[in-house]
């Protein structure tokens, strides 16, 4: 029996002591980064799962430490740039990239920071402005580029400070997910901000903030763009938890040339806004030939009180799912669309 006691706590303490040795040498990424077993069983994970599986780097240019090179990456000596950070991970490694609050990363081309590596998920750390922050300027055609497919991106403030911008997040690749990210015009108009190309199947935009001009010059927050109309796509897109403002000549989300194929926009855990400050009144403009669901839940504020739902709303091969609500004059009471109803039993 004493050596049965003697034995268990034996690897009580061998346990232990692994616990202490990983704690030191991992100290600037978690305070248990590999978790903590009992008798090989999990009682806590460490940066393990979906979220952390794979190496984490951080990344913070205003670290006096921060820097683009070989022995960087850690919480205390981060890198400079996401850019440089992306080129580290590993494709289908689970990599995680953390940026910490008041990183701010200048593009001023296009490409200027490309998300190519399949898998890696870059998160932001902080809250309102003192979020990451992506500023594109110098050039229009400055972005971001999502070039991989399975990339996650969460919480970070996106600034517009050249006008005309032509599509700063530019995504080509397919189960991109944008999460809970801010997009703010700061100097004009974007023309389109978020340019969705036709491989980009299956992207969730969730939680997306954007804030646009009252003045004009703006098309969309939102541009869903493909070949020809035969071609389709992209597939299976959702967009939910959205509050879009600005002055768009073609449509806050809008849909052009290849329509999308069973998409979903509206729904969520609340509501959905829309406002446009502009004549042209076109809150979801889709093609004829996309297909799924508008709604529901969905609030839009037009400029023009002469317009209505079916200026507003443009899909004919979409249904659309009440509530969705509409006002077009100051203090007047929104009211629920005249979209035709399907009384099919």
């Amino acid at each position: 029996m004493n050596k049965l006691k003697r034995f268990i706590l034996a690897i009580m303490l061998a346990g232990l002591v692994g616990i202490v040795a990983s704690e030191a040498a991992n100290a600037d990424v978690t305070r248990f980064p590999n978790g903590v077993s009992s008798f090989g069983v999990p009682i806590l994970p460490g940066i393990g799962g979906n979220m952390f599986s794979g190496d984490v780097y951080w990344v913070d240019s205003g670290n006096t430490e921060a820097a683009d090179g070989s022995g960087g990456g850690s919480k205390s000596q981060p890198f400079k740039t996401i850019d440089f950070a992306v080129g580290q991970c590993t494709a289908s490694n689970g990599d995680v990239i953390i940026v910490m609050p008041g990183h701010t990363e200048t593009v001023t081309a296009a490409g200027g920071l490309d998300l190519d590596v399949v898998g890696i998920t870059v998160r932001g750390l902080g809250i309102g402005a003192d979020r990451p922050i992506i500023n594109f300027t110098t050039a229009v055609g400055a972005d971001m580029d999502v070039d991989a497919a399975s990339i996650e991106m969460s919480n970070f403030l996106f600034t517009g400070n050249i006008d005309a911008l032509t599509g700063p997040i530019d995504i080509n690749a397919a189960d991109f997910s944008l999460i809970n990210c801010e997009y703010r015009d700061v100097t004009g108009q974007a023309t389109d901000v978020i340019v969705v190309a036709q491989a980009a199947d299956r992207l969730l935009i969730d939680g997306y903030v954007h804030r646009g001009a009252a003045a004009d010059g703006g098309d969309s927050a939102i541009l869903f763009v493909s070949g020809a109309d035969s071609a389709g796509g992209p597939d299976d897109v959702i967009v939910r938890n959205f509050n879009i403002y600005g002055n768009f000549d073609t449509g806050a989300i809008e849909n052009i040339t290849g329509g999308l194929v069973r998409c979903n926009i509206g729904g969520g855990i609340g509501w959905n806004y829309i406002w446009t400050d502009g004549a042209e009144d076109l809150a979801i403009a889709l093609v004829s030939t996309a297909t799924g669901f508008v709604g529901p839940n969905i609030s839009i504020r037009l400029q023009d009180d002469a317009a209505n739902i079916t200026e507003a709303l443009v899909g004919a091969d979409c249904q659309f799912m009440l509530p969705i609500n509409i006002v077009n004059a100051d203090g007047e009471r929104s009211t629920e669309t005249n979209i035709t109803q399907s009384n099919d039993e």
